[in-house]
């Protein structure tokens, strides 16, 4: 289960907003949104592209809490 209040308190905590990571996924605000609600799922290829973007060591602490 993806965990909402870790994922944008470390958006914060880097200084990034929800269209830096939209943008970086190619995909626009309402389909992240929707990721991050549980509604669709992130692929392999957004999480690895995230935690790198926001030096996440460990994905699992995020994306299957």
């Amino acid at each position: 289960m993806f965990d909402q209040k870790k994922f944008k308190a470390l958006l914060v905590i880097k200084g990034k907003t929800m269209q830096n990571i939209a943008d970086l996924l190619g995909i626009n605000q309402a389909t992240l949104y929707r990721k991050i609600n549980g509604n669709s799922d992130f692929y392999r290829r957004e999480i690895q592209a995230i935690c790198q973007y926001l030096e996440i060591d460990d994905p699992n602490d995020i994306f299957f809490a």
